[in-house]
């Protein structure tokens, strides 16, 4: 019966990364003709583009693909990223890293977060990087893939990807349309829709060509041009939590740092990212329009640079919040279109690939039972508002008030869930992940203790190791980490080596 119901029709709408990402998905998975997957795009219309940093969670959905990394990572001219530098954040002279990876190992059942901070209440450490791989490969200019030795820092090495957003939805579009996928070129002049139940039927372009559909996946960007405008799915709006609702991108010259990292330093009325690839630097400035003109920002970029300027600014208008629903009726809304918050933590691209796996796993037939539409909507809006909590601390555990800017994050009210989040950290030094929320315990640990939020204890758990026995065991967890950043090779040598895009000499 279900095969009575079945979608013959896919369309997806838009390109970029979104697009391109939902159509090598749906290549990959909707195989021998089960159904017809097209993708509408105008050539008319630019992409945003600046989502070039990720997370190591792009690691599943490459191995999903069955992509050939190193392939990957010269057709989109990437390098590797194995945590975020925060500068200025805490207050301006201050900076800290955020890693992939842990700091280094629970002991007894017991964090070794709460070790950490026994160690620093005894007055024995203060450099919580020296505990975390990634942090120091990361300091030293250095990577290298896990070598499969399972009880060494080597072994479990977790790393992202900073590529060229461009080349990507390039590479993304070659392997869906040799899996099937037909790309339909041109811009959208009408929406159609059913009389009974409001479903989308199809769209009509400006050419008078009629693309016709059972479920449509609205990857349009900012405008949301199925789930907002023809749908009114509605918008929920966190520009009082986040403020910053414009951005001008603007890549550079190679100059500086080529470190495994994307680096976020905290301006005068924003933040500037920096993110290394391997043929020139990808450099933006999200900032809030309320604090500060188009041209004060530009400015502000310009004077900030590594490099020459390699095109001219490219302006970005946002609000931060996500889309009240991200499935209603037979339009999905997946990437600008469900929702956008600034890529502090560089987050884009992964909500991206949650959107594809949820609609993978509650893939609907032309019946869309309404029990798996609720329960996707509840999963994007439990993963849109976690990522949003975390990306608030940032801006709230800060020092500086050398701008209104500054002063009216630092002193805003805050999500109830993160209120009891510091609470709890704030007192005995503990975090707990919740329902698989994206950021893990060492996630928030990073930033908590990097932006100056320091406990009033630690786990009294901690204390039923001997003395002797803990300070020992930490000098050793120190050693270790520190001898293993020593044997990995320059991050740069290594792209040469396994996967330089420069055209040979």
């Amino acid at each position: 019966m279900t095969e009575n119901h079945r979608l013959r029709r896919v369309v997806i709408v838009g390109g970029g990364t979104a697009g391109w990402m939902t159509a090598a998905a749906l290549g990959r998975f909707l195989k021998d003709g089960y159904t017809k997957v097209t993708l509408v795009e105008s050539e008319a219309i630019g992409t945003v583009g600046v989502g070039e940093s990720t997370i190591p969670q792009i690691n599943i959905f490459n191995r999903m693909l069955g992509l050939d990394e190193n392939e990957f990572v010269k057709k989109t001219k990437a390098t590797f990223k194995l945590g975020i530098d925060f500068v200025d954040w805490k207050e301006i002279g201050h900076s800290y890293h955020h890693p992939f990876g842990p700091y280094g190992v629970d002991m007894e059942g017991v964090s070794f977060h709460g070790y950490w901070l026994k160690a620093r209440a005894l007055g024995l450490e203060d450099d919580l990087g020296a505990y975390s791989l990634q942090t120091l490969g990361s300091r030293q200019s250095k990577f290298m893939r896990p070598n499969g030795q399972a009880n060494s820092p080597l072994g479990q090495i977790a790393y992202a990807f900073q590529f060229d957003a461009g080349l990507y939805a390039k590479f993304l579009r070659e392997y869906a349309e040799a899996r099937g996928v037909v790309r339909q070129e041109g811009r959208i002049q009408s929406v159609q829709q059913d009389g009974e139940r409001g479903h989308v039927t199809s769209v009509t372009l400006e050419s008078g060509a009629v693309i016709e559909g059972d479920l449509f996946i609205d990857c349009s960007g900012f405008r949301g041009l199925l789930i907002e405008q023809t749908l009114k799915a509605g918008y929920e709006d966190w520009s009082h939590w986040l403020l910053n609702d414009r951005a001008v991108a603007m890549p550079c010259t190679l100059g500086g740092s080529l470190a495994p990292a994307t680096r976020a330093t905290a301006r005068p009325h924003g933040w500037q990212w920096r993110i290394p690839l391997q043929h020139r630097l990808g450099n933006g400035y999200a900032y809030s329009s309320a604090h500060v003109s188009d041209d004060e920002a530009l400015a502000d970029l310009l004077a900030n640079l590594d490099g020459e300027p390699l095109a001219e600014p490219n302006f970005l208008r946002f609000t931060a919040g996500r889309r009240k629903k991200s499935w209603d009726r037979n339009v999905v809304a997946i990437g600008l279109s469900a929702g956008f918050m600034e890529p502090l933590e560089s987050q884009s691209i992964h909500l991206i690939q949650v959107g594809i796996s949820r609609l993978l796993a509650h893939f609907p037939d032309r019946r869309f039972f309404q029990a798996d539409i609720d329960r996707y909507n509840r999963t994007m809006t439990f993963e849109y508002e976690k990522i949003r909590d975390f990306l608030i601390l940032h801006f709230k555990a800060t020092q500086r008030n050398d701008t209104p800017y500054w002063d009216y994050l630092r002193e805003m009210a805050i999500p109830d869930y993160l209120a009891d989040k510091i609470a709890l950290f704030k007192g005995s030094g503990r975090i707990f992940r919740e329902n698989e929320e994206l950021f893990n315990d060492t996630s928030w640990f990073a930033v908590m203790i990097g932006q100056g939020i320091i406990p009033e204890a630690y786990d009294p758990m901690v204390d039923a190791m001997d003395e002797g026995l803990f300070k020992a065991r930490m000098a050793e967890i120190k050693a270790v980490i520190a001898k293993s950043a020593a044997v990995m090779p320059d991050h740069m040598a290594f792209i040469r080596e396994n996967c330089d895009a420069s055209p040979p000499h």
